[in-house]
């Protein structure tokens, strides 16, 4: 496996790119150990220091994982980072239909396994984020950041009582992208309200141990925006 040589700016950066590529291109395999720090230094023409770095760089990406005494491991071959970062370009439309794949599951889950202390953090939530409200249900213009904290804090609670750890990790860095399209839609009056009694049946769903009415109950309080977002673009996908 021949990797080619980086230049001189930047150039831990630049390995981190060069051995980057090479892992999304398959060059190394999940659970593969990659070649030693002198073996790449020497490939990429860089001091072994510069290919520690890269590597640490990796590592804490999660592409990587160091196991000491015995190497260096591929734990994945794609970048979180740029998993993220496509996440936040996507639109409106994209974030709410991830969103129903994932709570609706979440929900599910959480029916079967929930806690009291899970049930309190819901009931917290949204008693907070009532107290927000208009008459009309709508938040104050002044507490739109606010309002959507109490939003996603709900949600979260929904998807911590599935006591999944992989599917709280992964909302866990999802979220801020469900906020920042909550924040957009309820500055837009072209947008539905928030239904406190949607999200109430979500709880009392959970509450009583009951999956099927809570994936229901789940994908009908967000199924609502996304039809308002879909007569919005105009294009029913």
């Amino acid at each position: 496996m021949a990797l080619q040589a980086a230049g001189r700016q930047s150039l831990v950066d630049t390995v981190v790119e060069a051995l980057r590529a090479q892992l999304t291109a398959g060059e190394w395999q999940i659970g593969d150990r990659i070649p030693t720090e002198h073996a790449l230094a020497e490939q990429l023409q860089v001091g072994r220091n510069t290919v520690r770095e890269a590597v640490r760089v990796l590592v804490h990406a999660g592409m990587l994982r160091s196991r000491q005494g015995e190497g260096t491991f591929v734990v994945s071959t794609a970048d979180p980072g740029d998993i993220m970062r496509g996440v936040q370009r996507a639109g409106i439309r994209d974030v709410l239909e991830l969103r129903i794949a994932l709570e609706a599951e979440a929900a599910r889950l959480a029916a079967l396994r929930h806690r009291p202390d899970d049930l309190e953090r819901m009931r917290a939530a949204l008693d907070a984020q009532a107290d927000l409200s208009d008459a009309d249900g709508r938040p104050d213009s002044g507490n739109l950041e606010l309002y959507a904290d109490h939003d996603i804090a709900f949600h979260k609670a929904v998807v911590e009582a599935a006591h999944n750890t992989a599917l709280t990790a992964t909302y866990g860095w999802f979220s801020s992208s469900v906020r920042e399209a909550l924040v957009n839609a309820l500055d837009d009056q072209a947008m539905p309200k928030i239904v406190h009694g949607d999200h109430r049946a979500v709880m009392e769903a959970i509450a009583a141990g009951d999956p099927e009415a809570a994936e229901r109950a789940t994908r009908e309080l967000l199924e609502r925006p996304k039809r308002a977002v879909e007569a919005l673009l105009g294009d029913g996908r």
